[in-house]
């Protein structure tokens, strides 16, 4: 199994006929996603390769069965998209486009929701289920098929866990890139529980980042409703106080959201922290050994 996204998924692209649209419609296909549709305003009845286009959603939903999105809009229009996929009755809906207006994002979440749907993201590179489905602009050729659920705020970081864990035989359920904005969709705790009731993921990596304080909730839940083993690295460990690194989130404020204090948090919920990305295969496969 995995979770979000399967060999069933049909996928409808938002922006497709742009370039970012364009090149990765291409690359999902050729990985085996099920991309049944895209749109572009004035555009239906074109073809991006195979990819029928229709001028929005609601069409793409009607005519071709889509129940994902994933959007590759600029920043000024994804709240206009969002809501837009979210009347259409797409469920799960994945924003790309980093940018965007936190208020922006504040209303069409709370509108998504309200419609039934889930977001991902933004600014996020997407997720992957191994030999199922890939939505978004991760390497598909790093990832194989596994038991290990994987959740990052960090698409780099992401990318360097994962070939780490397929050099050593560990193979991912899911990987999720969950963004690094202020105020996004599924976050560490939808995940962490997603995982935790699928059959087919055995242990689960996660990535965190300064900034916020949503790792040590995620440890706090971790401590209180995970059995499965979990290893994490918190990335940041040098940032000084009031500056942003990289993300629009990831910036330490009056004493909160530095790396130390995350790493301490899931150390006092028996999770152990790796002081760089490659070690998580080796606590993962510690921890899954002495279960044995």
């Amino acid at each position: 199994m995995s979770i979000l996204i399967d060999k069933n998924t049909r996928l409808v692209v938002q922006g497709i006929t742009g370039r970012d649209g364009g090149f990765h419609t291409s690359k999902m296909v050729a990985y085996g996603t099920n991309v049944v549709a895209g749109t572009s305003p004035g555009k239906g009845g074109a073809f991006v390769g195979s990819v029928p286009v229709f001028n929005g959603v609601k069409e793409a939903v009607e005519k071709e069965g889509a129940d994902t999105s994933i959007i590759f809009i600029p920043a000024p229009f994804v709240k206009d998209a969002i809501m837009e996929a979210a009347d259409a009755g797409v469920k799960l809906i994945i924003c790309i486009t980093e940018g965007v207006p936190t208020l922006d994002m504040i209303f069409a979440r709370k509108y998504a929701y309200s419609k039934g749907a889930k977001i991902l993201g933004p600014n996020c590179p997407g997720l992957i289920s191994p030999g199922k489905s890939l939505i978004g602009i991760m390497p598909g050729n790093i990832f194989s098929e596994g038991g290990t659920g994987v959740i990052s705020r960090s698409g780099t970081l992401t990318y360097e866990v994962v070939y780490n864990l397929t050099k050593e035989g560990m193979g991912q359920s899911t990987a999720v890139g969950i963004g690094g904005d202020p105020v996004a969709g599924l976050y560490y705790i939808d995940l962490l529980e997603m995982f935790q009731n699928d059959p087919d993921t055995h242990s689960i990596a996660l990535i965190g980042e300064i900034g916020g304080d949503a790792e040590e909730q995620a440890a706090r839940y971790i401590k209180e409703k995970v059995t499965k083993p979990v290893a994490v690295y918190i990335a940041g460990s040098s940032a000084p106080q009031g500056k942003r690194m990289g993300h629009a989130g990831a910036i330490i404020s009056s004493g909160s959201g530095s790396a130390e204090e995350k790493q301490d948090a899931f150390r006092m919920a028996g999770v152990p922290v790796a002081d760089e990305p490659s070690q998580i295969p080796k606590l993962l496969n510690t921890y899954l050994k002495s279960k044995v």
